[in-house]
């Protein structure tokens, strides 16, 4: 059974070799930049990553992400759970978060070979928060922040290769 109960993927044809979207997925700084960047889907602010010594590129590798939204302290740590080059990565959080319209939630993409281009699939599974007002947020915007996350992702990349 899957513990969580939400889901949102999206694809995307890349004008590039499979090792070379790898790579650049894999590199957490190029893949989640939008959470480092003051956004209106972050309320403004932006988020502080820390990344340990496996970079974020191994299985068990950390990263925590920290910052003020709406002046609400959040927090979440990340653990890798698969890393295969080139085609899957996979990761989700662990321990105490905090976090305001999701709760738990695992995140990973797939770069599949196509006839014309590799196709780029990012997903997010997700569970809405347990307390009352944070759940109530989340069912107002919790499928909204999903998929503006997948589309930053999916975004990125694509704007990349197409330079």
């Amino acid at each position: 059974m899957n513990k969580y109960s939400r889901h949102y993927e999206e694809s995307v044809l890349v004008p590039s070799t499979p090792d070379e979207i790898y790579t650049f997925a894999d590199n957490h700084k190029n893949f989640a930049s939008h959470m480092n960047k003051s956004s209106w889907m972050m309320g403004g602010a932006s988020m502080e990553t820390e990344i340990d010594e496996g970079k974020g590129q191994r299985v068990g590798s950390h990263i925590k992400i920290q910052g003020k939204v709406f002046g609400l302290n959040l927090f979440l740590d990340e653990v890798i759970t698969k890393h295969s080059p080139p085609n899957h990565k996979e990761w989700e959080t662990v321990g105490n978060i905090n976090l305001l319209v999701i709760d738990h939630y695992k995140l990973g993409f797939e770069v599949k070979p196509e006839a014309e281009h590799p196709k780029l699939t990012v997903y997010i599974d997700y569970n809405l928060p347990k307390s009352f007002f944070p759940q109530l947020l989340g069912l107002l915007f919790g499928s909204m922040y999903a998929k503006w996350c997948v589309r930053q992702m999916i975004k990125g990349t694509s704007d990349f290769f197409k330079k």
